[in-house]
C-alpha cells in the first residue's frame, strides 16, 4: 500500500530533498505566498536540495498563469534569496 501511496501521490516532499536549508524556506514560504494567495494561486514547498536548489509546484490561479515564469523568477526567486541565504534556485515541478 506505500508504494501505491507514494507512486500516485507524487506532491508530496521526499526525504531526500529536505536539504539543511529546507526549515528556513519552508518557514520563508509563508510570506512569499502571500502574493499569490492574493490572486488565488497556491506555491507549494517541494523540496529543497543540499545544494539550496528549491522545487515548488504553482496551484490554483497559478497553474497556467502566462506571469508566472516571470512571478517565479523576479518575485519568489529574489525574495527566497533575501529570506534566505544559501538559497542557489527555484524550480517549478
Amino acid at each position: 500500500m506505500s508504494l501505491l501511496r507514494s507512486l500516485f501521490r507524487r506532491d508530496e516532499i521526499q526525504q531526500t530533498e529536505m536539504g539543511p536549508l529546507f526549515p528556513q524556506v519552508k518557514s520563508a514560504m509563508e510570506n512569499v505566498q502571500a502574493y499569490a494567495r492574493s490572486h488565488g494561486g497556491e506555491i507549494r514547498l517541494m523540496g529543497v536540495s543540499p545544494e539550496g536548489d528549491v522545487k515548488i509546484k504553482l496551484s490554483g490561479a497559478c497553474n497556467g498563469c502566462p506571469m508566472s515564469g516571470l512571478t517565479l523568477k523576479h518575485g519568489i526567486e529574489l525574495q527566497l534569496r533575501e529570506l534566505v541565504p544559501g538559497v542557489r534556485k527555484i524550480e517549478q515541478v
